[in-house]
C-alpha cells in the first residue's frame, strides 16, 4: 500500500510502498477513506511521543470502510462505515472496566503506538470495543475531523468541564481543538469567549458560536476576559498547549472555576508556570482531557444528526496524501483556518 513514512524524528516524510496491514485477533483492517492532519502528529514527528518506534506512519484522526476482519469480531462486518477514537481501550483493564477507555492501561493509538492512517489501509486493534458505526448522514471527511480534536473537545467541555447554560467559557487558541470547543460550548448554551492572536481566526469564531473575541496581541487576555465576564470564566480551555495559553486559561478563571488542559504540553519548551497561588486561594480545578470513549459517542452523534453541532463547518481544505506529508512538519506554524483532511490517496 501507499503510505507517508518517516525514518527519523524531524526528518523527511516520504511517500513509499509498504506492506499492507493484516488483522490481529480482535482487530480489523480499514480502507482509509479520510484522515485529518493534526498538531499531535507534529508532536510525534518531532519526537515528543515515546510510544513511537521508527520507521513510522503517522495519522490518528480517521474514518474508513472495514475490508478485513480478525478472529473474534462479533459486532462489525466487512463493508461497515466506521470511525474510531484516537485512544482505544483494551476493554479489560481497571480503567476500561470503570468505563474510562480513554486512559486505558494498554491503549492502542493509531499513529502513535502503531502505524497510523496516513496510508491506504490501517490496522485497528480492540475493534469490538472501540469502533463506531457512522450514520449515513455523516461523511467520511466529517467523521475524520471528529477523531481527535472534536471528540476531545466534546469530552473536555461537556464531561470534564460540565458546562451549563449561561456559564462563561473561555477558549484559548482557535485551531481545530479550539474551534470545536467553541461550537460545542455554544451548543450547550454557554456564553463563549474566543482568544487567539490571529484576526481571521477570531472573525471565523463568530460564525460558529463565539459571543466575544479577544486578540491577545492587542490586549491583556486575562484582564479582558475578567472584564467581559465580571469576575472570570466558569470554565476555561487551553486548546493550544503553550506556556502562555495555559497560564492565561488558569489566571482568567473566577473563583472555583475549572481549567481544562487539552493542548499537548510535550517537551521541555512547553513546561508552563502555574499560578498556584490562585489555584489555592480561589479553589480552582485543573483538569486534563484526553480523547473520548467510543461508548460516549452516541450523545455527540445525535447532536450532529439534529444539526445542533455542525463539525463539517470546521473542515478547511481537502488535500492529498502527498500534500499532507508536506504539511505535517509545518503544523506548528498555525497557518490557515479549520481542519485539513486527507481524502485522496
Amino acid at each position: 500500500m501507499k503510505a507517508a513514512l518517516y525514518t527519523e524524528f524531524q526528518g523527511p516524510i516520504s511517500i513509499d510502498n509498504v506492506p499492507d496491514p493484516t488483522p490481529v485477533e480482535g482487530g480489523v483492517v480499514l480502507k482509509v477513506e479520510a484522515t485529518g492532519l493534526c498538531r499531535s502528529d507534529w508532536h510525534g514527528w518531532v519526537g515528543h511521543d515515546t510510544d513511537i518506534e521508527l520507521p513510522h506512519v503517522p495519522g490518528h484522526e480517521l474514518a474508513g470502510t472495514i475490508v478485513e476482519l480478525g478472529k473474534g469480531i462479533s459486532k462489525f462486518k466487512i463493508g461497515d462505515r466506521v470511525t474510531v477514537p484516537f485512544v482505544s481501550g483494551c476493554g479489560k483493564c481497571e480503567q476500561c472496566n470503570s468505563g474510562n477507555h480513554q486512559v486505558c492501561d494498554t491503549q492502542f493509538q493509531p499513529g502513535f503506538t502503531h502505524w497510523g492512517s496516513f496510508a491506504e489501509y490501517v490496522g485497528i486493534r480492540y475493534a469490538d470495543t472501540n469502533l463506531v458505526l457512522l450514520p449515513t448522514e455523516i461523511s467520511f471527511e466529517t467523521a475524520a475531523s471528529l477523531g481527535c480534536r472534536f471528540i476531545t473537545s466534546f469530552r473536555a467541555v461537556a464531561h470534564q468541564g460540565q458546562v451549563k447554560p449561561e456559564q462563561w467559557v473561555a477558549v484559548h487558541g482557535c485551531g481545530g481543538v479550539g474551534l470545536s470547543a467553541i461550537m460545542i460550548a455554544n451548543a450547550l448554551g454557554a456564553k463563549v469567549i474566543a482568544i487567539d492572536i490571529d484576526y481571521d481566526k477570531l472573525e471565523f469564531t463568530k460564525t460558529i458560536g463565539a459571543h466575544y473575541t479577544v486578540n491577545a496581541i492587542t490586549v491583556d487576555a486575562v484582564e479582558t476576559v475578567r472584564e467581559i465576564t465580571k469576575g472570570g470564566a466558569h470554565v476555561s480551555v487551553d486548546a493550544l498547549g503553550s506556556k502562555i495559553t495555559c497560564f492565561n486559561s488558569i489566571a482568567n478563571l473566577r473563583k472555583r472555576g475549572k481549567h481544562i488542559q487539552v493542548g499537548l504540553m510535550a517537551g521541555d519548551d512547553y513546561l508552563p508556570e502555574i499560578p498556584m497561588h490562585l489555584v489555592v486561594a480561589n479553589e480552582l480545578e485543573i483538569i486534563g482531557s484526553h480523547g473520548m470513549q467510543a461508548h460516549c459517542y452516541p450523545a455527540m452523534m445525535d447532536m450532529i444528526k439534529t444539526g445542533l453541532l455542525e463539525p463539517e463547518k470546521l473542515i478547511g481544505d481537502l488535500i492529498t496524501l502527498e500534500e499532507g506529508a508536506a504539511l505535517l512538519p509545518k503544523m506548528n506554524e498555525f497557518h490557515g483556518i479549520g481542519v485539513k483532511v486527507i481524502n485522496r490517496f
